[in-house]
């Protein structure tokens, strides 16, 4: 579990910077540069997310049960994992009233999964993973959107064309991963 607990310090920890240490993110900005800050970060990233990994593989080996969710709750994950992924696609998606309504959808989709993930699965590890992820984007979200509000910041209007791609780009790919890759990856098939 240390494993896993200090990979999501460092992953959810370097996502936060905005949010808790902005000043300190700026300087930094400005003294490295653009491109040595984003490719620092994105090595930091990759530390932080391979020891949730591995944290998470170790966690494994020695469950400990906190609560046995009923199968309903199992099925409800499906559905809040569909919404996150149409979430996901939505942040990427331009012009569609997803990003234009709710400003940061991609963060929207860490709740969604993170809390549907929490329903479905009640071993310590599922608790430590998904509740960090679930409290990380619940903060980062009411500070993001505040921080829009002050900035004065408006997301472009959307369209029926990019709210229909982001529909269904995010549809297809939750099929993708539940169907075939969460299997493969995570080593649970969702679906039987």
């Amino acid at each position: 579990m240390p494993v896993l607990i200090l990979g999501l310090v460092i992953f959810l920890g370097l996502h936060s910077l905005r949010l808790f240490a902005n000043g300190w993110r700026a300087r930094q900005l400005a003294a490295w540069g653009e491109m040595k800050w984003k490719g620092l970060y994105s090595l930091v990233s990759i530390v932080g997310f391979v020891l949730i990994v591995v944290g998470f593989g170790m966690a494994r080996r020695t469950p400990v049960l906190l609560y046995a969710p009923p199968m309903w709750l199992v099925h409800l994950n499906a559905l809040f994992t569909l919404v996150a992924f149409v979430l996901l696609a939505a942040a990427y998606v331009p012009g569609n009233h997803i990003k234009a309504k709710l400003g940061h959808p991609m963060v929207l989709g860490v709740k969604a999964w993170a809390f549907g993930h929490l329903l479905a699965a009640g071993m310590l590890r599922d608790v430590v993973l998904f509740g960090a992820f679930l409290l990380w984007a619940i903060v980062l979200y009411a500070g993001s959107r505040r921080r829009d509000r002050l900035a004065g910041t408006v997301y472009p209007a959307g369209t029926a064309r990019g709210d229909v791609l982001a529909v269904v780009i995010g549809v297809a790919a939750w099929a993708l991963f539940a169907f075939l890759l969460h299997g493969w990856l995570i080593g649970v098939r969702p679906f039987g």
